[in-house]
């Protein structure tokens, strides 16, 4: 167990009401390397078509951060193009499983969400935080930029706030922020606040007629009928990008200070 969870896991935990958790972690600041990522797109099919399961809640293990995206480790070691289009894809197909998922998703987010973090936010079907759950865009800072997350971030705050974040992939927006453009819903100022209204929440929504649930995620996700396409074109820009000169040097030296 120990070495599992050096590596970092994702675990499904169904409750009596039926709540489903899925919940991440990763030592380094809960990053998600490709085997993460691709453990939660299964996560969210089996959670999704698993008959006892009426809402499913994205959160991640305790750690100051909620999620600190894609594998900095991982990044830096990519040398090919085929290697770099697998990395860039898998924030994408995260997405695209959480848009295809038919049960409404909560998320949880109790800290920091750095890039593909705050992807993971915006793919959620209701988001609530603590006001430490500050974002940040962070891409253009290494060389490339927030192409393959994009679509959702801007499906919720819109093309102004999304362009903010995104050329600015220094600086933290707050959470109440969020709160203020639509990423969250909700922000509460502590985590044990966050967890009472999201139990109070949750009980509540998984009460309800679930082909309502049903008719209103894809009503909630009407438009987006061509992600699976879209997110993979993203995909091909970020991985010929983080091959190039400028970003390899970007790259080095983002690593550097962290």
């Amino acid at each position: 167990m120990e070495n599992i969870t050096q590596q970092g896991y994702v675990h499904t935990e169904i409750k009596t009401n039926g709540v489903a958790d899925i919940t991440f972690f990763h030592p380094n600041h809960n990053s998600l390397p490709s085997r993460l990522l691709q453990a939660l797109v299964d996560a969210f099919a089996a959670a999704g078509n698993h008959p006892d399961v009426r809402v499913i809640v994205l959160r991640s293990a305790e750690h100051r951060t909620f999620c600190a995206g894609a594998s900095f480790d991982e990044l830096v070691a990519i040398e090919d193009y085929e290697t770099s289009l697998r990395f860039f894809s898998g924030f994408g197909n995260v997405i695209n499983a959480m848009r295809r998922c038919p049960k409404i998703i909560v998320g949880r987010v109790h800290g920091k969400a750095v890039g593909g973090g705050v992807g993971l936010a915006a793919g959620t079907d209701f988001c609530m935080a603590s006001q430490y759950g500050s974002v940040r865009l962070s891409e253009l800072a290494v060389g490339f930029g927030p192409f393959v997350i994009g679509p959702a971030v801007e499906r919720k705050v819109g093309v102004s706030a999304f362009s903010q974040m995104a050329l600015n992939p220094g600086e933290w927006q707050t959470a109440a922020w969020a709160k203020e453009k639509g990423l969250f819903q909700e922000v509460f100022e502590t985590v044990e606040q966050l967890d009472a209204y999201l139990d109070h929440f949750t009980q509540n929504l998984s009460a309800y007629n679930p082909e309502a649930l049903a008719e209103l995620k894809k009503i909630f996700w009407q438009g987006t009928e061509h992600w699976d396409t879209l997110l993979y074109e993203r995909a091909t820009l970020s991985g010929r990008m983080a091959l190039s000169d400028f970003a390899k040097t970007a790259i080095t030296a983002f690593k550097s200070k962290t």
